[in-house]
């Protein structure tokens, strides 16, 4: 099957997208940059290698962006915050996702690493989750608090599981979700994007790297 979006054409997809969505995606908001943090999610090799049977295409097309916009967030001396989805050797964690899905991603193995282009630096916060919010049993929220912030934005894949879940989780905390509609991905086109629309419509403001990155540029 052929990938939905590459790095080619990322930036026409993700302007297209955004016009689709137009209508629903009425909730603007400024970035505040003392109170922002980025948000990667799962861009492990687990996902990234096209023989894995849980390969995301959307997330090699998306790799670019999201070195740009781990780089800005690094020099703006913002929080870059990457979560991992693993399981235990011997599955203890995995309950139904045990059942649903075909492989795990092992804690400790080769394929559960982030890839390496974009590696969280020693001083960055890695989130090890089991389920597919970043926020579920997990110490995010006690990070997030104690950063003091406000506003995260979203990026990384799958945009329609982990990603989406993350953001709903999110709102009901009441951050402010900015969601990169060509800084996240998934299988499927019509998975991406129907989260976009779900989540424009009731959660979320989606949005593209280069706005986040101007917003974030013209306050330092």
């Amino acid at each position: 099957m052929e990938p939905y979006v590459t790095q080619n054409n990322i930036t026409a997809k993700g302007e297209n997208w955004l016009e689709k969505i137009s209508s629903f995606n009425t909730h603007t908001m400024h970035l505040s940059r003392e109170n922002s943090a980025l948000l990667v999610v799962d861009m492990q090799l687990f996902f990234l290698d096209p023989t894995s049977p849980t390969y995301t295409c959307g997330g090699q097309a998306i790799l670019p962006n999201l070195k740009k916009i781990i780089q800005a967030f690094r020099q703006a001396d913002r929080p870059v915050i990457f979560t991992k989805h693993v399981h235990h050797p011997d599955r203890i964690d995995a309950g139904i996702m045990g059942w649903w899905w075909e492989g795990m991603c092992l804690e400790g193995s080769p394929e559960s690493e982030i890839h390496e282009s974009i590696s969280p630096q020693l001083n960055e916060k890695v989130i090890l989750k089991h389920r597919y919010s970043a926020f579920y049993n997990t110490d995010l929220e006690t990070i997030l608090r104690v950063l003091r912030i406000e506003d995260i934005v979203i990026a990384g894949i799958m945009t329609n599981m982990c990603c989406e879940s993350t953001a709903r989780d999110a709102y009901y905390r009441d951050y402010r979700i900015f969601f990169l509609a060509d800084g996240t991905g998934s299988i499927t086109e019509e998975m991406h994007l129907a989260s976009l629309l779900n989540l424009a419509f009731g959660f979320s403001w989606v949005t593209n790297v280069d706005t986040v990155l101007a917003q974030l540029c013209a306050q330092t």
